[in-house]
């Protein structure tokens, strides 16, 4: 081609939106994902052998060092970074037996946080809660919880979800059944509103009258999986039980049976313990002071493995991290990869992480999230920037058909308030995008509960969603243009408010948590 036809030629393409990109580069980001794949090595040392990683437990430490190390292997520079403290804490084992009209090993496990029994079991006769009338009577009943195990949440109708129900059921059944699991739970609601405390401050009236330990169940609404959250108890430990078992300690308490139980609880108060982001970067050649970004939260709720939430998302962004210093290890802006501390309660450490640092914050060219499951990308929103639409379509151009054609994207979208790391960025103005997946049951099934294990991934289905995420790191960071974090006058309106969008405030990180 002549000088004069490629010039026309740059042109054309510059009126277009269009930028030269390394096809090779493409090419060899989608061969390596394909034939030497880490994700399944990664997610097994991530999830089975270090485990949960509960916001100041020694296993989210663990985790910590864990990718630094493994940045290291792969001559990637990466270090924790300290952002906060918060009360250390490490679960040991939880084991319930019913002893008690007869004997059974029950299904359950203690909250995150729960105080321990030290080594020692208790044995004590379980009751239930009274049908409340005002919070007199109440009061005047708390006193027979001394030295007792109280069950304070509802007994489910059915064990069975409403899925199943719909499936089986005749649609009169099913309707019935409706109408009287939602009745059931306003019933409750109501009564135990009034008792004049909420569901923090219920335990904590139980185990100041004498209770020697909470139970609850925190049912998922699906077959065998409950959420498991943190204890509002100081003394006594607080254990959730599986929608199966509560039932059976319920019913016989209800009838008169006296049922006793034996709960050994173990864990270890470890004091203040410091807290830390896992940051990763491959230095950029020709704009060294702008930034793209991966960002997954590394920590989890420890009721399983934290698998779905977020060890899918954050194997995903050292996948792809791993394949751009092979494959494109020269970038002309910088790449940073941050793993964040404590999103599970109020995305503590990527809000710390934006306080801290205004230099990458201001100059993000853009940041891109993982953090709702297993499945591929369907979704990419533009977070209520108005040229997010130019960016994400050109960038998204570079990406396979077959993965880029099951993606909707919608501009220029809402800026995300919460939910997940991206809205940290979002808030401060700056260019932070969720790459949502579909769905695979995750609300019921893994997301917070006891059930989000190794074998809940999908390795193909993240294997998709690193080609993606690499892909579209390399072309922002080869794209010409620095993105503008314009905001669009033109927001959606809220679905809830029936009001237009309006811009999220940045929120402070809670520094000292649990203390």
């Amino acid at each position: 081609m002549n000088k004069k036809l490629l010039f026309s030629a740059l042109l054309l393409c510059a009126s277009a939106g269009v930028f030269a990109q390394d096809k090779k580069v493409i090419d060899n980001i989608v061969k390596e994902v394909n034939e030497n794949s880490q994700l399944e090595k990664l997610a097994h040392e991530l999830l089975d052998v270090v485990g949960p990683r509960l916001v100041g437990s020694p296993q989210m430490k663990q985790a910590n060092d864990w990718a630094v190390k493994k940045y290291s292997d792969w001559g990637i520079s990466a270090k924790n970074e300290k952002w906060g403290e918060w009360a250390g804490w490490e679960r040991g084992i939880t084991h319930i037996d019913l002893v008690s009209p007869r004997v059974r090993t029950l299904e359950g496990t203690q909250l995150a946080w729960s105080p321990s029994t030290n080594g020692k079991a208790i044995n004590a006769e379980a009751i239930i809660l009274p049908e409340i009338t005002d919070s007199v009577s109440f009061q005047k009943w708390l006193p027979n919880v001394k030295g007792k195990i109280v069950l304070i949440s509802m007994n489910q109708l059915s064990g069975r979800p409403e899925k199943n129900w719909e499936e089986f059921a005749t649609k009169d059944l099913f309707e019935k059944f409706k109408k009287e699991k939602a009745d059931a739970a306003k019933a409750w609601t109501a009564s135990l509103a009034k008792t004049g405390l909420t569901a923090k401050t219920l335990p904590v009236a139980i185990e100041n009258a004498g209770a020697v330990a909470v139970v609850i169940n925190n049912w998922s609404q699906g077959f065998g999986v409950d959420k498991i959250f943190g204890a509002n108890t100081k003394k006594v430990p607080t254990l959730d039980l599986s929608v199966e078992d509560y039932g059976l300690v319920y019913r016989l308490v209800l009838n008169g049976d006296k049922p006793k139980l034996r709960i050994e609880a173990d864990s270890k108060k470890l004091g203040t313990v410091p807290t830390f982001n896992t940051l990763a970067e491959i230095k950029g050649t020709q704009k060294p002071n702008e930034y793209v970004m991966l960002s997954a939260h590394f920590d989890s709720w420890d009721g399983a493995s934290g698998a779905t939430d977020n060890g899918s998302g954050t194997i995903l962004m050292m996948e792809a991290m791993r394949i751009l210093k092979k494959i494109y290890p020269n970038p002309k802006r910088t790449i940073l990869v941050g793993h964040w501390g404590s999103e599970e309660q109020g995305l503590n450490g990527s809000r710390a992480f934006v306080e801290d640092h205004p230099e990458i914050v201001n100059n993000l060219q853009a940041l891109f999230n993982q953090d709702n499951g297993t499945g591929r990308v369907v979704n990419i929103g533009g977070q209520g920037f108005a040229k997010s639409k130019d960016y994400i379509t050109r960038w998204l151009a570079a990406v396979p058909d077959t993965i880029k054609n099951q993606i909707k994207t919608s501009f220029p979208g809402s800026p995300g308030a919460g939910g997940s790391d991206f809205a940290s960025f979002v808030a401060a103005g700056a260019l932070g995008y969720s790459l949502s997946s579909t769905s695979w049951d995750y609300g019921t099934y893994t997301w917070h509960t006891n059930r989000d294990s190794y074998d809940k991934l999908v390795f193909d289905e993240i294997r998709s969603n690193v080609i993606l995420a690499a892909i579209m790191v390399y072309m922002a960071c080869e794209d010409p243009e620095k993105t503008s974090n314009e905001k669009a006058t033109d927001l959606p309106v809220n679905e809830r408010t029936g009001k237009p969008a309006t811009w999220p405030v940045q929120t402070k990180s809670n520094r000292k948590g649990g203390l």
